[in-house]
C-alpha cells in the first residue's frame, strides 16, 4: 500500500468496506446497489439516480443506463487507437512497440532502452523502463496487473471485456523536463466546456487544475489541489479544442486527454468515470454546476 492509499484509509476508514466489496468473490452483487454503497462511503452523501443533480451522481447514472458497445473499445488503452485514427488521424497516437497477452510474450531485449508499459485494462497499470530496470521485478509486477479486474473496483462496465493485455508505448518528453503536462478536456454532449491541467507529480498525486476555455483558471478543485503556479497556455490549444470536439461527439460526457509534446499534440485516452465519479469538489456547489451540464433526457436508454 502506497502513501497516497494509506493517506485515503486514514481520512475515511469506510473504504476499508469498499476494498471489501470489491474483491471478485463479490462481483456478484448487482451494481446499482453496489454503487449506491460505494457512493455513501466515498462521498458521504446518498446516491439518487431515480433525480440525479450532481456530475458525480450522473456519472453513476451513465454506468447503469448508458451503454454503448463502442465506450468497451473506448477505453481499451489498444483497440482505442483505431477508433482514433480513424477520427482525427493516426498522427496523433504515440507510437507503440508492440502489444502481448501475457509477460511471457515479451521480449525485453528487443524493446527500446527506454519505453513504457502500460495494461491496456485499467488506469494506473503504467511503468517506465530504462537499463536498470529490474526485470524479474517488472514481470511481478506485470502479471499482478493482468490479474486485476478493473469493472469490479467501481463498476465501470465497458472494461468488464476489454481484453487484458501489455502494450508498449514510445517514451515521450519534452526539452526542459521529463515529466508530461496532461490536457484534459471535460467534454458534455460533444462540447468542451471546461479542462483540468495536471502538473507537479508526486507520490500523493498530481497538482490539477481547473481551467475554463478562455484559459482562465475557475475556483474549485476535485479531490486534488491546484496548482499555485501560472499555468502557460499550450500553443496548441485550439487545435486540442477541435480535437476534443470531434472525439467526444455522440457522448453525454466523455473526458479527451491530450498531451502536447515538443509543441505537437498527442493523444493520451478517452475517460468516461473520472475518478469512477466519487471525488469531491471544494467548494461542493461546483458538483451540481458540472452536473447541470449533462442532460441526461437526452440519453437513450440501453438498460
Amino acid at each position: 500500500m502506497n502513501r497516497k492509499h494509506l493517506h485515503s484509509l486514514m481520512r475515511n476508514p469506510k473504504l476499508l468496506l469498499v476494498g471489501l466489496l470489491s474483491a471478485r468473490p463479490f462481483a456478484w452483487i448487482p451494481d446499482s446497489w453496489y454503487l449506491k454503497v460505494n457512493y455513501r462511503c466515498r462521498t458521504g452523501l446518498s446516491l439518487n439516480l431515480e433525480n440525479p443533480r450532481r456530475f458525480n451522481e450522473k456519472l453513476q447514472w451513465l454506468k447503469l443506463h448508458d451503454r454503448q458497445p463502442i465506450y468497451t473499445t473506448c477505453v481499451d488503452k489498444y483497440a482505442v487507437r483505431a477508433h482514433v485514427g480513424r477520427i482525427i488521424g493516426e498522427e496523433y497516437l504515440i507510437p507503440i512497440y508492440g502489444v502481448w497477452d501475457s509477460v511471457d510474450e515479451i521480449d525485453f531485449a528487443k524493446l527500446p532502452e527506454k519505453c513504457v508499459l502500460k495494461c491496456t485494462h485499467d488506469s494506473g497499470g503504467v511503468a517506465i523502463i530504462d537499463k536498470n530496470t529490474d526485470k524479474a521485478a517488472l514481470k511481478k509486477k506485470l502479471r499482478k496487473w493482468l490479474s486485476h479486474d478493473y469493472y469490479i473496483r467501481g463498476r465501470e462496465w465497458p472494461y468488464k471485456d476489454v481484453k487484458h493485455r501489455v502494450i508498449c508505448e514510445k517514451f515521450m518528453q519534452n526539452a526542459a523536463s521529463e515529466g508530461l503536462t496532461d490536457y484534459k478536456f471535460f467534454c458534455f454532449h460533444g462540447e468542451p466546456k471546461l479542462l483540468i491541467v495536471c502538473t507537479e507529480r508526486t507520490e500523493m498525486g498530481p497538482k490539477v487544475t481547473f481551467m475554463d476555455m478562455d484559459w482562465e483558471k475557475l475556483p474549485f478543485e476535485r479531490h486534488y489541489p491546484a496548482s499555485d503556479v501560472p499555468i502557460k497556455k499550450p500553443a496548441n490549444f485550439e487545435l486540442m479544442i477541435q480535437l476534443s470536439k470531434k472525439l467526444a461527439a455522440g457522448f453525454p460526457f466523455v473526458r479527451v486527454d491530450l498531451y502536447e509534446i515538443r509543441a505537437k499534440v498527442y493523444f493520451g485516452e478517452l475517460t468516461l468515470y473520472p475518478g469512477g465519479g466519487f471525488e469531491e469538489f471544494k467548494p461542493d456547489e461546483w458538483d451540481e454546476k458540472l452536473g447541470a451540464l449533462i442532460d441526461i433526457s437526452k440519453v437513450k436508454r440501453t438498460d
